[in-house]
């Protein structure tokens, strides 16, 4: 089923009726996902950076921002200025289509894994998840990296919600949540 479709036809009844919300608009929704690689050697090397820009692209399906330094540190070399990163906001349709090929078919590609954490939610509701390498996403051709990059994507919901409600929002979309060990089960 389209994400959209998924949202109004099912999760928001669901969410209505678990959390006893009254109003269809007070239902929390997926406004943005906010995706950010950090590149601190970019400032001295310009191949970088348009390198990490291709495959951002290629992962998000949108050019991404080139955020600069708002500090000058002298111990990481960097000055006021520098490029030191990428972001992308994906809203609308480019964000549901991310979302879903993020659940089907690139967390399945990590190694090991057992679910994203579920305690990476902030204090409205948004969820943080950073991925160590660019590679679980199948846009990218793992010959022709120069190096594994990690990036951090961070979903923002609105309005201000609980980390419950938000985070079972998320999982009716179908986010892989770990299952909770019980230190007493054996």
């Amino acid at each position: 089923m389209e994400p959209v479709k998924l949202y109004q036809e099912k999760i928001v009844p669901t969410l209505m009726a678990e959390f006893d919300i009254k109003n269809r608009l007070a239902v929390p929704k997926l406004v943005k996902i906010v995706i950010n690689i950090g590149l601190k050697e970019a400032a001295h090397d310009k191949g970088v950076m348009e390198k990490a820009i291709e495959q951002l692209t290629a992962i998000s399906g949108q050019k991404p921002k080139v955020t600069a330094a708002k500090l000058s540190i002298a111990g990481f070399k960097v000055r006021e200025g520098d490029p030191v990163g990428l972001t992308v906001n994906l809203r609308g349709k480019m964000m549901y289509d991310f979302l879903t090929k993020l659940f089907a078919i690139a967390l399945p590609r990590v190694r090991d894994f057992q679910g994203v954490p579920a305690t990476a939610f902030d204090q409205n509701g948004n969820y943080t998840l950073g991925i160590t390498e660019q590679t679980v996403f199948p846009e990218i051709d793992y010959a022709k990296i120069d190096r594994l990059r990690g990036l951090e994507m961070s979903f923002i919901f609105k309005p201000k919600t609980d980390a419950k409600i938000a985070k079972r929002l998320l999982t009716l979309f179908g986010m892989p949540f770990e299952k909770s060990q019980n230190i007493n089960n054996k």
